[in-house]
């Protein structure tokens, strides 16, 4: 259990939460909680419960028991939109970015400013403004995209989730959840990625990555939370675990032999043991 933020009230917590999908138990008596400035890595095998939690957090789900918290009041969600406007931002896998938008575009997609006066009334859109509000807003999130004006498709697998992560934190106002928002990138990719968590977290906002890529969680988190079967195993400073322990906690399989990659994903990780247990036979 977590003691570094005992007399201090969560950012956003969840309490008691249960989730079931018919006779299958997603999530059972889940307590959770995000502070300001922190970034809690949230992992498990696959089916561990990860996204159901992401998806009650962000209101798309709703739990079937217990509670959640915004600064110490409880709140429910009845869709998205009511997380977003209480500032809870969250991006999935896929980014949610229009390739044929600019990238001011995408910063603004939804949150559209129109022209003063009568071209306002009629919709003509500001285009101007946005796009120097979204090169602020990106800057000042540490990411440096060459021209707002260019559409997203012009950009870099790693710019353009840097810019996906560069909305949410120009919008969210309290918290960001992010669902696996390294996968499929390169080295150099990843590492644009994580200098927006860090920068987001020196904005005081709370952070919660969903990622399968531990050696990334252990750099970039201050603490890491373990689901497995629907359940919390574990919840501590990222300090008091190393990946060996760390996949340990969450597949159950107990002390693992060192393991010499260092990039090693859950999924790699499980075919070496699987592999060294057929070698065995």
């Amino acid at each position: 259990m977590d003691t570094a933020h005992e007399n201090q009230t969560p950012l956003y917590a969840a309490r008691n939460v249960s989730k079931n999908y018919g006779s299958v138990v997603a999530l059972r008596d889940v307590d959770f909680e995000v502070y300001p400035g922190e970034v809690v890595g949230l992992v498990g095998d696959n089916g561990a419960g990860k996204s159901t939690l992401i998806k009650i957090l962000s209101g798309a789900h709703k739990q079937d028991s217990g509670e959640l918290l915004l600064d110490g009041e409880k709140v429910s969600w009845s869709s998205p939109h009511d997380a977003l406007v209480k500032g809870i931002e969250t991006l999935y896998q896929d980014s949610g970015l229009c390739s044929e938008l600019t990238v001011s575009g995408n910063v603004f997609l939804g949150r559209e400013e129109v022209k003063s006066g009568l071209l306002g009334k009629f919709g003509v859109l500001d285009n101007k403004k946005m796009d120097k509000q979204a090169e602020a807003e990106l800057a000042r999130v540490g990411i440096a995209v060459p021209d707002a004006e260019r559409t997203v498709a012009e950009l870099s697998g790693g710019q353009r989730q840097a810019v996906a992560i560069g909305r949410a934190v120009a919008w969210a106002s309290k918290v960001i959840l992010l669902d696996e928002p390294t996968n499929h990138l390169g080295a150099r990719q990843s590492e644009e990625v994580l200098s927006v968590i860090r920068q987001a977290k020196a904005n005081g906002l709370g952070v919660v990555l969903i990622s399968h890529t531990l050696p990334h969680v252990l750099e970039v988190s201050d603490r890491i939370v373990v689901l497995r079967l629907g359940r919390v195993v574990a919840n501590a400073p990222t300090s008091t675990f190393t990946r060996n322990s760390l996949v340990a906690k969450l597949t159950g399989l107990g002390e693992l032999e060192e393991i010499e990659s260092g990039d090693m994903t859950v999924d790699e990780v499980r075919e070496t043991l699987e592999s060294s247990s057929d070698g065995q036979k």
